[in-house]
């Protein structure tokens, strides 16, 4: 299930932020955002972060359903475009079964961390990951609605400077 795009007006998407946020602190015993940061504040602030955070449903064929603007930006999608595309598409076809077999670890366990990971943005510029981290998102019963990623370092294979941003 997609969302609109995070804005003021749906408090930043706040409902599935917060099971995103959760379900991280769950598996991680970490917290993603400050304990200064509650509701609508910490939706916002994970919308504008500086990292890239991305998450998809539960289908069989799992469509993204959220990605902050450092996300979109990466990805070169608008929220449109990002949240209309199946996160297999993330990944360049020849890596897309180990991408799979991330995903049934993670299924499997909660989370994976530290995995590398090549992704490609809509114009096919390839960038490489460093030290993502992805895990299953819970709503407030334990059922499974999804998975997100959060990755901080990454760098365009192209020879564009390494991006880096701390959670």
């Amino acid at each position: 299930m997609g969302f609109d795009e995070p804005s003021e007006a749906n408090g930043f998407c706040i409902d599935h932020v917060v099971k995103v946020l959760r379900s991280f602190r769950r598996w991680t015993g970490k917290d993603l955002v400050g304990p200064a940061f509650a509701g609508v504040e910490a939706a916002r602030t994970v919308f504008e972060a500086p990292f890239a955070l991305v998450s998809h449903g539960a289908e069989a064929d799992p469509i993204f359903n959220y990605g902050n603007r450092a996300a979109l930006r990466l990805f070169e999608r608008t929220w449109g475009e990002f949240t209309a595309m199946p996160s297999r598409l993330s990944a360049e076809p020849l890596l897309r079964d180990e991408r799979q077999r991330l995903m049934e670890e993670v299924a499997a366990n909660g989370y994976v961390a530290d995995f590398p990971a090549v992704r490609v943005s809509k114009s096919g510029r390839r960038f490489s990951i460093k030290g993502p981290i992805l895990w299953n998102v819970l709503d407030d019963e334990g059922i499974l609605r999804g998975q997100a990623a959060l990755f901080t370092d990454w760098r365009f294979l192209d020879g564009v400077p390494e991006q880096r941003s701390q959670p």
